[in-house]
């Protein structure tokens, strides 16, 4: 078992690729692993990083009207410079701090039916108030064979539930009895379309918040599974990318999941937690460091797993988008590539929590 895994794996992480995303398809591609160190030394504006910060009260409600002096942003536990700071609300004009959100149904990684019961709830979110969206939104339906999306964001709510209606998720044919073939199979599309939506997302501006409602794609992780070198390297290079794809693109991952409580008992349920903590380097990295909510609550998101109210854990998500903040900061110029850094933003108000991303990778 573990050999074969190691062969699996191997094939799994050589095969992504960073398409660009298309309105109906993403396409698989190769992507040549990483070379040598060539880069020149990283200038001033490569090292400018924008962070979006949401700061909640007690009761997880977004806070407005902080100023920068209450924010303290720690880079490896060291103080950095606020280059620039700029409070979001709904007094802002949104041709001025464009937002949208994303709702992704995932057909790959939840049962057909438990996505279909999860399906009314989606609606009931897209036409409640009289089908008036807080901000636009798109919808993509994610399949074994292509990920479709509505091509406009859209502030209609009920020509989403329209569009929703009249979609045809399609059955995978990658059933979870497959075992780690099967896994493989759908960490590889569910990765693969991840890469490509960022990849076109960084091509549109403004902020993006990307609800993907699935109860996760296979962690690979655990006592049967061993990596090379080669295998870890690999790895590595791809939660690299994905960091920087996500950051640079200004997405913050959400994961919430269709099953909702009947999914909540499970040790699986909780199993990524393992992983939250960054990865320094290739010989510390493992398979559950690429799992779906890992990437959501290091992007800033959140994992909503325990409620069945799938219409109230979207809401919950979109409503990030009342109030929320907009930092700049240099980064220090890093020792070697790929240098992990830690972030951290604190307030100086008791009682408020800040959630943003947790790092990045900094280069020389």
């Amino acid at each position: 078992m573990r050999a074969l895994s190691r062969v699996l794996i191997t094939i799994l992480f050589c095969c992504f690729a960073l398409p660009g995303f298309a309105q109906k398809d993403v396409s698989p591609g190769q992507v040549t692993p990483p070379a040598e160190d060539t880069t020149h030394p990283a200038t001033v504006a490569d090292r400018r990083l924008t962070l979006d910060v949401v700061v909640t009260d007690k009761s997880g409600h977004p806070v407005p009207g902080l100023q920068q002096q209450d924010f303290t942003l720690l880079d490896d536990k060291q103080p950095r410079t606020i280059l620039s700071f700029r409070a979001v609300d709904a007094t802002s004009k949104a041709a001025d701090v464009p937002q949208q959100a994303i709702l992704l149904a995932d057909a790959v990684n939840a049962s057909f039916q438990s996505l279909g019961s999860a399906r009314p709830q989606l609606e009931k979110f897209l036409r409640q108030d009289g089908g008036h969206l807080p901000i636009p939104m798109s919808l993509v339906f994610l399949t074994d064979s292509s990920s479709q999306l509505q091509p406009v964001a859209t502030s209609d709510g009920n020509a989403l539930a329209d569009s929703l209606n009249a979609s045809q998720s399609g059955l995978r044919t990658i059933g979870r009895s497959q075992g780690f073939y099967g896994g493989v199979d759908r960490v590889r599309i569910s990765i693969r379309s991840l890469e490509g939506l960022a990849s076109y997302e960084a091509t549109q501006p403004g902020r993006k918040l990307l609800i993907w409602l699935s109860p996760g794609w296979p962690l690979l992780s655990g006592a049967n599974v061993e990596l090379s070198k080669k295998d870890q390297e690999s790895i590595f290079g791809l939660v690299v990318e994905l960091s920087a794809a996500l950051r640079e693109a200004r997405i913050t991952l959400y994961s919430v999941d269709p099953l909702g409580l009947a999914d909540a008992g499970g040790p699986e349920t909780f199993y990524y937690q393992s992983f939250l903590k960054g990865v320094p380097s290739a010989n510390r990295v493992q398979n559950g460091n690429l799992g779906l909510q890992v990437l959501a609550a290091q992007s800033g998101g959140r994992v909503l797993n325990s409620s069945n109210d799938i219409a109230s854990s979207i809401a919950g998500c979109v409503a990030d988008a009342t109030a929320f903040y907009i930092l700049t900061f240099d980064s220090p110029p890093a020792d070697h590539p790929d240098e992990y850094h830690s972030l951290q933003v604190k307030i100086g108000k008791s009682g408020l929590t800040a959630r943003t991303r947790t790092g990045y990778y900094a280069q020389r």
